[in-house]
């Protein structure tokens, strides 16, 4: 039997993850920036306690998610950036799950993001004279999302 501390102290590598759009595997993505989790909250004064104030909790704020992988010949990407450049908003909207896999392939971690689309794209550093790999990547707002 696991206990709390011992699944604590289990670590896991950054580079086995599986992201899939709408449920299916659409792009080898090399990394992912999950969203920074943040509680806003608003500074309730004590009445009569003029040296302590409350801070309660107002909403939750859950940040952009970013993905980065190597050109390839497809241009899904972009082509799903340019559905929002257009004002198509609606059928721009996807559900993006990302899945941590341990060493043996088997999930540990479901990021599900719901109504995702993308809010940025960037295409590649082309430079002469470098070897290294031409990357794009692309930066998506959610409404909503569920970790399991």
């Amino acid at each position: 039997m696991t206990t709390p501390i011992q699944k604590l102290s289990e670590l896991h590598a950054t580079f086995r993850f599986v992201v899939t759009v709408d449920g299916l595997t659409v792009a080898a993505f090399s990394e992912c920036t999950l969203p920074t989790l943040q509680v806003e909250t608003e500074d309730v004064k004590e009445g009569g306690l003029h040296g302590f104030s409350h801070k309660l909790p107002v909403r939750v704020n859950a940040g952009s998610v970013t993905l980065r992988r190597g050109v390839t010949k497809s241009n899904d990407l972009l082509k799903w950036y340019m559905q929002v450049l257009k004002g198509d908003i609606a059928n721009a909207t996807r559900t993006i799950t990302l899945v941590i896999l341990d060493s043996m392939g088997k999930p540990i971690s479901r990021w599900t993001f719901q109504a995702a689309y993308p809010i940025k794209w960037g295409g590649p550093t082309l430079k002469t004279g470098e070897s290294s790999t031409a990357i794009e990547e692309i930066e998506f707002v959610h409404h909503g999302f569920e970790v399991s």
